[in-house]
């Protein structure tokens, strides 16, 4: 501990509680030399710094320690997960309070797809989250072209080829939402580019409507498209369990429970 009773923490762990960048990458700012302490550049990942006493400065602005934020928002169709468009289109952030612009999101949502969209400055748990290794859990409801027969459930649930490799989800169940109108719901672990959409055009059923309905052991609930809420403080003891390497939660923990409920008509959980 130092003289003045902060603790010292590596530098690059002061500069992913600041929000500013995951701890990974903040080792490669090292490397990079784009980090200073008090003014002279550091490039050792072993170097520490005491909060509060110490000044850090990367490409030579001050980093200020953050409180750490995290919000569940309910992304709508249409909006795109991204900073700016060129194009004009309306973003995540366009829907969000001013003091989200400092957020980062964790895991982004396809333009169509809707649902759940964690945003945070923590960029180390965000890493943690969003890196396949983790095998976090994420739940969709598909909304799908078709009466969803058990030939369909059965080839998904022994995989099916796609472009970037096989594809299975941990688990899947078919929904009847309405007399013409079926859904499947879908947890996977890995999170890769339109996974779910690829999985169900592959056995013949084309999505029409998609929603994550979960991330770990955050849920969407009853939120309302465009709305938003902080992370309950249950939800983010569960995710720092499990992604700590040292806990029993790594991967299948308690990040990854619950089943979801069956969905009824009319329900506002539609689409990725």
């Amino acid at each position: 501990m130092s003289p003045g009773g902060r603790t010292p923490v590596r530098v690059q762990k002061y500069i992913s509680q600041a929000g500013v960048a995951s701890r990974r990458q903040a080792e490669v700012m090292l490397g990079e030399g784009r980090i200073a302490i008090n003014g002279e550049r550091v490039t050792s990942p072993g170097t520490r710094v005491v909060p509060g006493t110490d000044t850090v400065s990367l490409d030579g602005r001050v980093v200020q320690p953050a409180p750490r934020r995290w919000i569940v928002f309910h992304k709508p169709g249409g909006v795109l997960c991204t900073r700016t468009d060129p194009h004009g289109g309306e973003t995540v952030y366009d829907l969000l309070p001013d003091w989200a612009g400092g957020l980062r999101y964790v895991g982004r949502l396809d333009r169509d797809t809707s649902g759940l969209l964690l945003l945070t400055n923590d960029g180390d748990l965000a890493a943690r989250l969003a890196h396949p290794s983790g095998r976090i859990e994420r739940e969709y409801l598909a909304g799908v072209a078709g009466k969803v027969t058990a030939a369909a459930l059965r080839r998904l649930k022994r995989g099916v080829e796609l472009d970037d490799g096989p594809a299975r989800p941990k688990r899947v169940r078919r929904i009847q939402l309405g007399e013409d109108e079926w859904g499947v719901t879908l947890v996977l672990t890995e999170g890769r580019k339109r996974e779910v959409r690829r999985m169900l055009k592959a056995v013949g059923h084309p999505v029409r409507t998609l929603v994550r309905t979960r991330f770990g052991p955050f849920r969407l609930g009853g939120m309302k498209p465009g709305s938003w809420r902080p992370a309950h403080t249950s939800e983010l003891k569960a995710a720092r369990a499990a992604v700590n390497p040292s806990g029993q939660g790594r991967g299948g923990g308690s990040l990854n429970q619950g089943r979801g409920r069956r969905h009824k008509r009319g329900s506002k959980r539609r689409g990725r």
